[in-house]
């Protein structure tokens, strides 16, 4: 791996090619760079390289970084992007600018109602169990409609529903990756013709970014070919 910087212009570059393969604009595509295990100054590092949004997995660690990184604060968006448990609720509905992991209305209520008024709403999405795995979180495709109008009905200047995500099981080539991504893309458009105006498909990460991407991904979730292999940490 090289550093940073030169990681992220390659992943952008596999952005870029594999955006040209769907007759899409590079533009379309937000790269967060998933910084997870990895300290506040790798932040930092692709903060220089003028990387601007970055996905967390577990609160605890992620608000140290924020916290670490608060001279930056109006520079970065801060995406949670792992599970999130009710107890914990408030402070990422205070610290956050998206949670990508809501898969249960009470979750979205509490961010909803912890949110505080002074700033601008949270931009949520739903994390949809695609592949049916039994050890991932999310919602299954059949319940989606119904948690979907749902959140998009609380309180729009505290949350705000934006689309759909997924972590679908790995698979060894690009034909088999893009089904379950084709497969989000087409729950994301199931609401959209009932009168839900979203815009985001969460989706793709290092190994099948281009699976994703051609699938219509608006936003893929890249941690090891920017920050390199990890190292899991003793504590969260």
């Amino acid at each position: 791996m090289g550093s940073i910087g030169s990681n992220l212009q390659e992943v952008k570059r596999r952005i870029e090619a594999a955006a040209a393969a769907a007759g899409r604009g590079a533009e379309s595509v937000t790269l967060l760079a998933v910084s997870k295990t990895f300290p506040a100054e790798a932040v930092r590092a692709a903060h220089a390289a003028g990387q601007r949004a970055f996905g967390e997995n577990y609160v605890q660690e992620a608000l140290a970084k924020i916290e670490a990184l608060a001279d930056l604060r109006r520079e970065l968006e801060w995406h949670l992007i792992g599970p999130l448990q009710s107890n914990k609720t408030r402070p990422v509905a205070e610290a956050f600018d998206w949670v990508h992991s809501v898969d249960r209305l009470k979750i979205a209520e509490r961010l909803a109602e912890q949110r505080p008024a002074l700033l601008p709403p949270l931009q949520l999405t739903l994390q949809v169990n695609v592949s049916g795995e039994a050890s991932k979180s999310g919602v299954a495709p059949v319940d989606v409609p119904a948690l979907a109008h749902a959140v998009a009905a609380l309180p729009k200047e505290r949350v705000r529903l934006r689309g759909l995500m997924a972590i679908p099981e790995p698979a060894g080539d690009l034909a088999a990756q893009r089904v379950p991504h084709r497969r989000l893309h087409e729950l994301l458009d199931a609401l959209r013709a009932q009168g839900l105006a979203l815009d985001t498909l969460s989706m793709g990460m290092s190994a099948d970014l281009e699976a994703a991407v051609l699938e219509g991904a608006t936003l893929v979730r890249i941690g090891s070919a920017v920050f390199g292999s990890r190292a899991p940490l003793a504590s969260r």
